[in-house]
């Protein structure tokens, strides 16, 4: 049974997000700050983080940020559920490594199928490597490699990364990408999109290059000296 942490400084919104995880067979846990969220997240290792970003020690993008860089914790999915509606904010928390985002007021029968979805993506990671010139990807171990060297990203890069890669040189498109990656649309931006292609190149290093901009169209993976558009 997946247990799920919520993080809330509002009692009532704990109680009913807890009362519908409960309800579709999930455990939870509750923190009502930061600092609770994040000594949870470790000593506990939830499943998934519910987040909201207005709590009154450290700021919810800060605790995703905290989260993402910590080798023990940057692997547990984070739905952000906050009050914050603005386009900014959403691509604030895709960038920070958020895995969906959902403003308040909500649905909570929406809410439990967005958990879901996202539990359900994390078991379908394929156990195949692959493999572009110096580039090597462990999806299994969701781990990145250039030139031998791991490569630290976040999980939304990986997922990006991953889903180029397996097209085999194929081009994804924009709206494809976002789909897959986001998992709905709605929620991703092609500036959100256009930010993660712009720190992908910039870790990848000398295999920065294989990640193509096909204009108009979308994105690919192709291998060293396939003649791309860069």
């Amino acid at each position: 049974m997946a247990c799920i942490l919520i993080v809330d400084d509002d009692s009532d919104i704990q109680g009913l997000v807890g009362f519908n995880l409960k309800q579709a067979g999930f455990e939870t846990l509750c923190a009502r700050n930061g600092r609770e969220a994040l000594d949870q997240a470790h000593t506990c290792r939830p499943d998934l983080i519910i987040l909201d970003l207005m709590l009154p020690d450290l700021d919810g993008l800060e605790i995703c940020r905290r989260l993402r860089q910590d080798e023990g914790t940057r692997r547990i999915p984070v739905l952000m559920l906050t009050a914050r509606a603005e386009e900014i904010d959403r691509v604030l928390g895709f960038e920070l490594g958020a895995d969906d985002y959902v403003t308040k007021p909500f649905s909570p029968r929406e809410l439990v199928l967005r958990v879901r979805s996202i539990l359900r993506r994390g078991k379908e990671a394929h156990p195949d490597a692959i493999r572009f010139g110096s580039l090597e990807i462990l999806a299994g171990r969701r781990q990145c490699l250039v030139d031998g060297q791991s490569v630290l990203l976040t999980a939304k890069e990986f997922d990006l990364l991953y889903e180029l890669a397996h097209a085999h040189g194929n081009v994804i498109t924009r709206d494809i990408l976002m789909e897959r990656v986001w998992g709905y649309h709605g929620e991703a931006t092609s500036r959100t999109l256009d930010t993660h292609v712009k720190r992908l190149r910039e870790k990848l290093g000398s295999a920065a290059s294989m990640l193509e901009t096909v204009r108009g169209i979308g994105f690919r993976m192709s291998p060293p000296d396939s003649g791309g558009e860069g």
